[in-house]
């Protein structure tokens, strides 16, 4: 692989390397799934391989979003795969859309952040709570990507208390009043549309879909990250902004609302992880293969194989996770402290596999010759947003104790 000089705009990189990737299966999960699930993950992985891949490093670098990969993901079906097909989605199961953000995060957890924002934190919510007109107007719409969507929960105040957020609006007869802000919104500052979650004048939160160029709604972007770089992130800001009546999502009132939307992001979520993690095994295993120090391949020394070992172990445990966590989706099964047991995992798993995967690769794995240290980069932001971290272990402690401990 050869590294190119990097011009100023970062849609004009294109990397001169073949990328040969095929997923580890090495306990066969493959013949778990289904010829329509393998065609599916197939065609997604012939997309990042033409459209991502090649350009991702330098999108990376440059800090750039590639605004026209929207399109392209609405092309290929990669929006709201589990819409059902009269709004325009492809009608397909939780395992389809596992592995849909599994070969995108290989690409980049950027790029599978753009996707599953859409699906899961903007298309859900429209889907599962919106009135007829809401779906009919909105949805086909953004399956296509003709409009990009953003998700509006944290704000500067609340992040692991979503339930203190101050966000509110109140009932000026004709129209809602919409008044504060949130932050570290991925899509926020392209979105057209943002699911945006607020206090109503009783204390109880609420879904209002704000449009762009609605007075008084700006989201100025988010500079300075060294993680994401090639997904766009802001801030929605709201001033006295009128939002149409019609525009109230109607079907679920509560924090319970914007948390079942979560569950669905932090599922795929654990899917894109393994993707990452596998990109950055399958780099060390051949680099390992490849490189000669004292007079033999890397990959003859026990510590090399320990890491490797462990790597595909850990890839193969969260693989078997993901399957029958899909499985439990399926059959609407599948609890929060279940979901959020695989994003933990699987995330912690990816991101020791990245760091590993670099200390293989020695000097050159801190270079865009190689992608560990983007995916590592990446995935500090993915340990943390959606649920951070220790939040889900708490989770999880509470499932197991019955009591509480964030509260």
């Amino acid at each position: 692989m050869s590294n190119q000089s990097t011009p100023q705009h970062g849609s004009d990189v294109k990397r001169s390397f073949s990328d040969d990737f095929e997923s580890p299966d090495f306990y066969q999960v493959d013949d778990l799934l289904s010829e329509e699930h393998l065609l599916i993950r197939a065609s997604i992985r012939d997309f990042v391989k033409k459209e991502i891949t090649p350009f991702i490093e330098g999108w990376a670098e440059n800090n750039h979003f590639p605004e026209e990969i929207v399109k392209k993901f609405g092309e290929i079906g990669a929006f709201g795969p589990t819409i059902p097909e009269e709004y325009g989605g492809g009608g397909l199961d939780y395992i389809s859309y596992g592995l849909i953000m599994q070969e995108i995060e290989r690409g980049d957890s950027g790029m599978r952040s753009t996707a599953s924002v859409q699906g899961s934190l903007v298309m859900y919510p429209i889907y599962a709570y919106g009135s007829e007109e809401q779906r009919k107007k909105y949805l086909p719409r953004l399956v296509s990507g003709e409009l990009l969507g953003c998700f509006g929960l944290t704000e500067p105040n609340h992040g692991s208390n979503p339930g203190g957020m101050e966000t509110r609006f109140t009932d000026e007869g004709d129209h809602y009043l919409l008044n504060g802000a949130k932050m570290w919104i991925s899509n926020a500052p392209k979105a057209d549309i943002a699911v945006v979650w607020a206090k109503n004048e009783k204390g109880r939160v609420q879904g209002l879909i704000v449009e762009r160029g609605m007075e008084g709604f700006s989201t100025p972007e988010t500079h300075g990250k060294w993680s994401l770089r090639a997904s766009c992130t802001g801030e929605l800001v709201f001033s006295d902004v009128k939002v149409p009546k019609e525009n109230l999502l109607p079907g679920k009132d509560g924090l319970g609302a914007p948390m079942s939307c979560l569950d669905r992001a932090r599922y795929g979520i654990s899917w894109g992880a393994v993707g990452a993690a596998m990109d950055c095994y399958e780099a060390a295993r051949k680099y390992a293969i490849e490189r000669v120090q004292f007079g033999k391949p890397i990959a003859s020394f026990q510590l090399i194989q320990k890491k490797l070992a462990e790597m595909l172990t850990e890839i193969t445990k969260a693989q078997l996770l993901n399957w029958k966590l899909g499985k439990m989706m399926d059959e609407g099964k599948a609890t929060t402290p279940q979901i959020s047991l695989a994003k933990r995992n699987n995330v912690e798993a990816a991101l020791s596999i990245a760091r590993e995967a670099r200390q293989i690769h020695g000097g050159m794995g801190i270079t865009g010759e190689y992608p560990m240290m983007r995916h590592m980069m990446n995935l500090e932001s993915v340990i943390t947003y959606e649920g951070t971290h220790d939040i889900h272990l708490l989770i999880l402690g509470n499932e197991i104790t019955g009591i509480q401990a964030f509260k």
